[in-house]
């Protein structure tokens, strides 16, 4: 079973991505912020992260350069998750260390295919 962390500050968001992370089989670890995202990749080891950009205490451009940048973590791969879907959103999540985009609201069906894709 894959490990999937969700870094999400909306509470309505994290309950709807969670449900259907778990339908599909996958364990879910949950973040409120991009700190509590840092500190449970180094714990729990996730498979993959989803990490919503715009978060409180760190945002998630911070803690995905935190992540990519320690060995331990490096080669988790990160979807970001983000709102602003412009060219240069797209580019410092990139930039940032992100394997992956994906913008809000979520498309189900596009998020689920990127995910597998890192997971198979």
């Amino acid at each position: 079973m894959h490990k999937i962390l969700l870094v999400e500050d909306n509470e309505m968001n994290r309950d709807m991505l969670s449900r259907r992370l778990l339908r599909k089989g996958f364990e879910v670890i949950m973040a409120v912020d991009g700190q509590q995202g840092v500190d449970a990749a180094r714990l729990e080891a996730p498979s993959l992260i989803l990490m919503d950009m715009s978060l409180p205490v760190m945002d998630g451009w911070q803690a995905t350069r935190l992540l990519k940048a320690a060995p331990e973590t490096r080669g988790i791969p990160i979807i970001a998750l983000t709102a602003h879907a412009m060219a240069t959103d797209r580019q410092m999540a990139f930039e940032a260390g992100c394997d992956d985009f994906d913008t809000k609201p979520i498309d189900w069906n596009r998020l689920l295919d990127k995910i597998q894709t890192f997971l198979t």
